[in-house]
């Protein structure tokens, strides 16, 4: 049995005897965390599941200091485990830090690097990625983390490689989901790849969610605000561009605008804004159609000529391309002011 860290203060309680065959998932608790992250942690593999009549999971919640530790909204969880637990478990789960741009540990880092060592399965939860990315558990592999953090991670650790499109990736023995919800998801794959899709569905299913989600994290990015460059005469023709999305729209036309020729047109528009004037055109009609598929009843053919696109199979490919999902999936999944069953 592992014997609970222990720490000066109030006396802790000892820490019951867990179960030798259970497959042990410690989740770790940061002071400040929100508890969203270990709930679903805690919903997933904490809750009895005895009709699937298989060894289930034995959760234990790890901090690096045994005991209470203070979490967002004046609350506290409390813990008699320590990091030694943690580097014990056979998964290991580490949910969103508080600070992006705060090095772990040096004692997270080790029992984060003792646990890999052993073999174990190591997760993170959106900004969870940070953590293990720290302990160099991420160099030359791939990894993801929610979208406003990617290219902070990407920055910070170069040798990871950082895959901002996906809602959660599985390497192997390290997994990483994006945004807080995205561990729900990347929760219910761990159950399929372990006990099997029928027992991963019927989880899914109990939480009220699909067991598998289409697209990527681009369907939940906010819509960029369209470039400022220095430029005026390329700011200039990117405004009048996005008041004629609907109109077929060449660079001779845009570069026209700007007074200037195609050829220096297409230089400085992508010195301003990072993209080709065609690429930039397609992204922002795919951005213009959101507001069209999730707030008005219009056909998706109607959806692609309103925008510009010459044919709806044109608009469906680049939709595709850009958002990891159809528009009609797009639309079921953030379709306002209706209900949806359970």
């Amino acid at each position: 049995m592992p014997t609970p860290a222990t720490t000066a203060g109030p006396r802790l309680l000892p820490a019951p005897r867990r179960p030798a065959a259970a497959h042990r998932v410690a989740v770790l608790a940061y002071p400040g965390m929100s508890v969203f992250e270990t709930g679903i942690v805690t919903e997933v593999f904490g809750l009895a599941r005895p009709e699937f009549d298989v060894d289930w999971y034995d959760l234990v919640l790890c901090a690096e200091q045994p005991g209470p530790v203070p979490v967002v909204g004046g609350a506290s969880l409390h813990t008699p485990y320590g990091l030694a637990e943690l580097a014990t478990a056979r998964t290991v789960i580490v949910p969103g830090v508080p600070d992006v741009t705060a090095d772990p540990s040096p004692e997270l880092i080790t029992a984060l690097r003792r646990a890999h060592r052993r073999g174990a399965r190591i997760m993170s939860i959106c900004s969870g990625a940070f953590a293990l990315a720290g302990a160099g558990l991420l160099d030359g592999r791939r990894a993801t983390t929610h979208w406003r953090y990617a290219e902070l991670l990407a920055r910070r650790y170069p040798r990871v490689e950082v895959d901002a499109d996906v809602l959660y990736l599985d390497d192997g023995d390290l997994l990483t989901s994006a945004g807080s919800a995205a561990g729900l998801d990347l929760c219910v794959h761990v159950i399929r790849r372990d006990h099997g899709a029928a027992i991963a569905n019927a989880v899914a299913r109990r939480l009220v969610i699909p067991p598998h989600r289409d697209g990527g994290q681009a369907q939940f990015v906010e819509a960029p605000v369209p470039a400022d460059p220095d430029d005026d005469r390329i700011a200039g023709s990117i405004d009048w561009a996005l008041a004629h999305l609907a109109e077929p729209l060449s660079v001779a036309q845009l570069a026209g605008r700007a007074h200037m020729s195609s050829r220096t047109y297409l230089r400085h528009f992508a010195r301003a804004t990072g993209t080709s004037p065609i690429r930039w055109l397609i992204d922002q009609r795919i951005r213009a159609s959101l507001a069209l598929l999730e707030e008005t009843d219009v056909s998706v053919e109607q959806v692609a000529r309103a925008v510009g696109f010459d044919t709806p199979v044109t608009y469906r490919h680049h939709f595709g391309r850009v958002m990891l999902t159809s528009p009609s999936a797009y639309r079921r999944a953030f379709r306002t002011g209706a209900g949806q069953r359970a």
